[in-house]
């Protein structure tokens, strides 16, 4: 248990210290407040707090606003899932507003000795940071006091969190002749997080965004692949459908990364933050996972990585001097900076010939054709170099390169360059692929 804790303590380390000072805009339905377990998202609010992270909470009111309206017995009405604000309505927003904002400002405010909470000391700081103005009529339909953010006071914002302040902002925007209008929270998130050039935008939504066939977590998504998901799932919720086209929004407006995380999950938001491969849907508008052309500041990546299988005996040991030399002959997949896969494919024109080596991939990320991704983009840059042949020499897995299409060869058939690089006390099956 003790050595568990230690383990993630340090994989944790490069986490706290690259969130320290960045923004993060975090937005959570009304939905969040009606649960016991609220408190505990507080406390995950508080410790990103401690931690030097600067938070801008943006929460929803829409359970809140529903459950007014049914009290007086009038209609919530809906176009394209938004809100149609009439006076009525405008007036459940503001009640609902007032009272969530306070019941969340006094939660963070909570200092109980023996909780989560001691000592926190954290300021929270609200305002009327959001301009904002009437969406109209759209399709014949008069949306009156439902608005659209016009302008964030981004400065405002900032000098709030200049002051470790926690930002909190609630869905309504005023304009400047002083009428209030009711606002898609996630709309605002995204605008806040825009105009903040944040670092991260995170939508606790209340369910994970999974694949519709397998059921299984979507762990991440470029805005294309987030794009085609809703063209082709007209009936997802809205607790996923606006999330997800708020973070197409944000993606191309500038935002590297949005998360969407299943609120549900205890600790997801420091599950998702503090671990390499974290609990919910990452968006962004590059690949997370790339292949890529090896640099020098890889080779720490690379030698952490074939480390344990030269240990084992499945790769020759090489030096990190030889890998330098070797450099540009390596590919790596690279996820979020660390090195989970590598090969090298070593060119002899002279002998019309090539040596596929050091195909690695990390054993938590095996199992998912990485492999295959690394062979591949070898075995085109062997074909598109004109060479003859494709070389391997391997002691443990010779069977997946043989699945592939190679032969074996004797020691003799070796070109000469090859011959004198062989340790006859590895043993390694030679095997070879016409190209």
């Amino acid at each position: 248990m003790i050595t568990n804790f230690v383990h993630w303590f340090r994989d944790s380390s490069p986490y706290i210290q690259a969130h320290r000072n960045k923004t993060f805009v975090i937005n959570f339905g009304g939905e969040a407040l009606q649960t016991d377990n609220f408190q505990t998202l507080i406390h995950d609010f508080t410790l990103l707090s401690s931690l030097g992270i600067r938070l801008v909470l943006v929460h929803g009111i829409r359970p809140q606003i529903d459950e007014r309206l049914s009290k007086l017995h009038h209609p919530a009405r809906f176009h394209h899932r938004l809100r149609i604000t009439d006076e009525v309505a405008l007036q459940c927003v503001k009640e609902a507003a007032g009272l969530v904002r306070v019941e969340i400002e006094a939660q963070l405010s909570m200092g109980l000795a023996n909780s989560p909470m001691e000592n926190s000391e954290l300021k929270v700081a609200s305002g009327n940071f959001v301009v904002a103005k009437p969406i109209g009529v759209i399709d014949g339909v008069d949306y009156l006091y439902t608005g659209a953010v016009r302008k964030i006071n981004s400065a405002a914002i900032h000098a709030q969190l200049e002051q470790n302040n926690l930002v909190l902002i609630s869905p309504i925007g005023y304009s400047p002749s002083g009428d209030v209008f009711n606002l898609s929270a996630e709309q605002v998130a995204t605008s806040v997080a825009i105009a903040l050039k944040a670092e991260k935008l995170i939508f606790l939504t209340e369910e994970s965004c999974v694949d519709s066939v397998s059921r299984q977590l979507i762990a991440q998504l470029t805005v294309q692949e987030a794009q085609d998901l809703l063209l082709k799932n007209d009936d997802l919720l809205d607790s996923l459908h606006q999330p997800l086209n708020a973070a197409i929004e944000s993606c191309c407006a500038g935002i590297d990364r949005v998360h969407l995380l299943n609120r549900q999950i205890d600790g997801a938001l420091l599950q998702e933050l503090f671990t390499r491969d974290g609990v919910g849907t990452l968006i962004s508008a590059t690949p997370y996972e790339i292949c890529r052309r090896a640099t020098l500041s890889d080779i720490g990546g690379i030698l952490e990585l074939v480390k344990p299988l030269e240990q084992q005996g499945i790769l020759a040991k090489r030096s990190r001097e030889k890998i330098e030399m070797e450099i540009n002959d390596y590919w790596i997949i690279s996820r979020d900076g660390l090195v989970i896969g590598c090969s090298a494919l070593h060119v002899n024109t002279k002998e019309d010939c090539a040596v596929l080596a050091c195909l690695a991939v990390h054993v938590d990320y095996q199992g998912a054709a990485r492999g295959q991704r690394l062979y591949d983009q070898a075995f085109e840059q062997a074909k598109n170099t004109r060479l003859s042949k494709l070389f391997v020499l391997s002691t443990q897995t010779a069977q997946w390169f043989i699945d592939r299409g190679f032969e074996s060869c004797a020691l003799e058939n070796l070109p000469n360059s090859l011959k004198a690089l062989y340790n006859p006390l590895r043993n390694s099956r030679i095997l070879f692929k016409t190209l």
